[in-house]
């Protein structure tokens, strides 16, 4: 065989004419049984349809399903199109309501065969676009959950997201933001006003400054909507004024706790109160804020349509939030005019700057700023971050400086404190892992941990102690007093900034504190990380910083920094 195999070489290689002949004729061969395989399954296709401008197919009229099309060189089994499926989804569309021709990766005949139609699929199989419509900043046109992305935002990522959530339309604006909603409270305006090609896909259009490019999700119908991620509240007692505290009654004989957050989701309520036969609808504000949590088997009544559910009594009300954005927090600008002063948000890394400044921006309406630039944290919406520190525009500068020239640059700050063992594992799966990604196992069991603990833990401490020293008016708020008691803490924060605290508004935060940049919790190790000489060293340095706060008349800090 090894014979056989050397003759052929020595052949082609004394004749080079004759090699490059026969992987002419071999590539001619296979392209040509490769279009036939393309064209010989594809149903024939009429005049009208091969014509995108002599019109649509007839009313009801449906392509064929993708699994009758012979794709490159056959048909794909239903493994394979249920793949395709999953990373399209059933609203991969167009805004003019034709199949997009993204799809090229997947075989040049089934490409040309999606071109050459211009059927709408089912409506129940597709997003069909509404409309360019007008938005506003104090009133969402489109009033359910939002997020943002400057740099991949893309049509069917925005559909797919409010799809997800059960949302019945998904709007695109300003080429990055995308919002949900189960009804549109806006008035039409011209196509040509939604004029922004889409971050992520330069293609396609993503509405316009305060226009929104609007989709109606097909598959978002009631039958398939899902509340399973509505977040409990607790049992709260009857307030005192319930049609101003709760807008919208309704009596419901055979009460389920989908039914009341279907109602009140629908309504565009964040708050569904379930009392046995009545589903209240509503907003936390200072009539019914949830801060004072009554004993669950005060609300102890089985739902008449659930066996296992409570629904709640006349007096006292099991409360659930929806689905819904509280859109009284979420409008946020530049200052009207250049502040007269610099205010830090100060921090070590890893103690929750990041989250803090989601916090300010949505109980002041004003957008915070960096002394740094990252442009992952302006992509997914912290606009000041682009503008330098010093621009006067945003309401508070992020900074983890601790130097004594860069501290004295500011005239206030809020110095924000976590327990050390939390934050250094934070910034490490930061380091790591990225802004909500952790580390990996090596990692942690590597060189790297033991060099980042001992670099690290020194200055967490020398970092308050060096705001102590040189800041002035310093507010400091532990991230642990923050994450607990958030409305009377960001009250005091929001006060330092010179803005009117508004409770309102605080209860709105209250009820969208997380935000887009929170980890779901430090990542369990099947370890702990923390030697017996790093928590000692770390002990001597959480003394010191204690001793510091107390020195100023201040609360030392809280107990669980003290280890293990």
């Amino acid at each position: 065989m090894a014979k056989l195999w050397y003759k052929f070489q020595r052949y082609f290689r004394r004749k080079p004419l004759r090699f490059f002949t026969f992987l002419a004729l071999y590539l001619t061969a296979g392209s040509l049984v490769f279009l036939h395989s393309g064209f010989v399954g594809q149903p024939a296709v009429s005049q009208d349809q091969a014509n995108p401008a002599a019109g649509t197919l007839a009313e009801g009229a449906e392509l064929p399903f993708l699994g009758d099309l012979h794709l490159g060189r056959g048909s794909r089994d239903a493994g394979e199109v249920a793949s395709i499926a999953r990373r399209y989804g059933p609203w991969f569309k167009g805004k003019d309501g034709n199949e997009r021709a993204k799809l090229g990766d997947y075989g040049g005949a089934w490409s040309r065969a999606l071109k050459g139609r211009v059927a709408r699929e089912k409506e129940e199989e597709r997003a069909k676009y509404i409309g360019c419509y007008l938005d506003d900043t104090q009133s969402r046109a489109l009033r359910g959950v939002s997020f943002f992305d400057y740099k991949k935002m893309t049509v069917f990522r925005c559909q797919d997201n409010c799809a997800e959530r059960g949302y019945l339309y998904a709007g695109l604006e300003f080429g990055a933001e995308c919002y949900c909603g189960h009804k549109i409270q806006a008035t039409n305006v011209s196509e040509a006003e939604c004029d922004m090609e889409c971050k992520g896909e330069r293609s396609n259009v993503c509405g316009g400054a305060n226009r929104l490019s609007i989709y109606r999700l097909q598959l978002a119908q009631e039958s398939a909507r899902r509340y399973g991620s509505a977040v409990f509240r607790g049992c709260f007692h009857r307030p005192d004024n319930l049609s101003l505290a709760l807008p919208v009654t309704a009596a419901m004989l055979n009460m389920s706790v989908d039914k009341c957050v279907d109602l009140c989701t629908e309504k565009e309520y964040p708050l569904a109160a379930l009392a046995g036969t009545a589903c209240h609808c509503g907003f936390p504000t200072t009539r019914f804020p949830l801060h004072e949590r009554e004993d669950e088997q005060l609300c102890a009544q089985k739902c008449s349509a659930e066996e296992f559910e409570s629904c709640g009594t006349p007096s006292y009300f099991i409360v659930y939030q929806t689905q819904v954005q509280d859109n009284r927090c979420m409008d946020r600008r530049f200052l009207p005019a250049k502040s007269k002063q610099l205010i830090a948000l100060a921090s070590f890394p890893g103690a929750g700057n990041t989250w803090a400044r989601h916090l300010i921006e949505l109980a002041t309406g004003f957008y915070t700023g960096s002394y740094y630039f990252d442009g992952s944290l302006y992509n997914k919406g912290f606009k000041g971050e682009r503008d330098h520190w010093r621009s006067g525009r945003t309401i508070c500068i992020k900074t983890h400086e601790s130097g004594q020239k860069e501290i004295e640059a500011f005239d206030a700050a809020i110095l924000l404190v976590r327990n050390p063992y939390k934050a250094l594992m934070a910034e490490f799966n930061r380091k790591y892992g990225g802004h909500i990604g952790f580390a990996a196992h090596a990692h942690w069991k590597g060189t790297e941990w033991p060099e980042f603990v001992r670099n690290y833990a020194p200055w967490w401490a020398t970092h308050t102690l060096d705001w102590l020293k040189f800041g002035k008016k310093v507010l400091v708020v532990h991230f642990e007093d923050l994450k607990q008691d958030l409305f009377v803490q960001l009250g005091r924060m929001v006060s330092l900034l010179g803005v009117a605290v508004r409770e309102d508004r605080l209860l709105c935060v209250e009820s969208q504190k997380d935000g887009n940049f929170k980890r779901s919790g430090l990542r369990k190790l099947e370890y702990d990380p923390y030697t017996a000489d790093m928590q000692r060293t770390i002990s001597t340095y959480i003394k010191m910083v204690d001793a510091a706060l107390k020195g100023r008349n201040l609360t030392g800090v809280p107990n669980d920094y003290y280890p293990r």
